[in-house]
């Protein structure tokens, strides 16, 4: 019987040997290559395929929270001059819109799909609003670059729907947020969205946005309470530490790292880690 050839080719029946390398190794001969070649184009070709689907589903994808941030043709300014870092923010039927003062024209609009914004707070560099859903966010103000962050207001959106929204966002000091609802009064550290304390209500009694009053540091929020007979029932202080009251324990609002300025000591505040 004819043999096969030492370079594998094929004997007369049709079939091939695997080649005996110099080695002892055995190599595969040109079918199992050929089939190898085949696999590996079959992979690269359903890559190609599939990668066009993956980017469009990625592409239509719905944004969180229904975020639509648009950026607006760039207002332009005199020469030499920089855009300023605080334009003026409004509320429209859909949006909140930062804007030229000079000329009116819209630098970013901020909406979110099928919600109505009710306030804006403006800050140093944010631009925090209130939704209709007790959403309540933060948008970059100088270039409307990007949503800081997103928080939800418990039960709160159906009393924002039979009331004003006046009173709800209040600046506090050492860059915290108050919150204000009937039931709490959640304090929000503003570089980051981060819930710091919470001050629910006391039972019998609700808290009114509309009638707090700010005092130098110390904002007092009316709370009404019918069963009780004092007076100083109805107020309550808070700063950016929580309820004022003597001898309380710091909270470390500062985010790591943070130093506060002379101007502002804050001896013995333990700065808390973000969470």
């Amino acid at each position: 019987m004819e043999s096969a050839h030492a370079d594998g080719s094929a004997r007369p029946d049709g079939s091939v040997r695997p080649v005996q390398a110099g080695d002892g190794r055995t190599v595969p001969g040109p079918p199992a290559v050929r089939r190898r070649t085949a696999r590996a184009l079959l992979l690269v070709a359903v890559a190609v395929a599939v990668a066009p689907l993956l980017a469009v589903a990625h592409q239509t994808r719905p944004a969180p929270y229904g975020d639509r941030l648009v950026l607006h043709a760039r207002v332009e300014h005199a020469q030499g001059t920089p855009p300023p870092s605080r334009p003026p923010l409004r509320t429209t039927a859909a949006a909140v819109e930062a804007y030229d003062a000079t000329t009116g024209r819209a630098r970013w609009t901020y909406g979110r799909e099928g919600r109505r914004p009710l306030a804006v707070l403006p800050a140093r560099g944010h631009a925090i609003a209130l939704w209709d859903d007790g959403l309540v966010t933060d948008t970059a103000r100088r270039d409307g670059s990007a949503v800081r962050w997103h928080r939800a207001l418990p039960q709160a959106a159906r009393w924002l729907a039979d009331h004003e929204a006046t009173g709800v966002l209040r600046l506090l000091g050492g860059g915290m947020l108050a919150v204000i609802t009937p039931e709490r009064v959640a304090a929000y550290r503003v570089a980051d969205g981060d819930l710091r304390w919470i001050l629910p209500a006391r039972p019998g009694c609700r808290f009114a946005p509309a009638r707090a009053l700010r005092h130098g540091a110390v904002l007092l929020i009316a709370r009404p309470c019918p069963a009780e007979d004092r007076w100083t029932a109805g107020l309550v202080a808070v700063d950016d530490l929580g309820v004022v009251a003597p001898h309380r324990a710091p909270l470390g609002n500062g985010q790591r790292g943070e130093r506060h300025s002379a101007g502002h000591p804050r001896p013995g505040k333990v700065v808390a880690p973000p969470r």
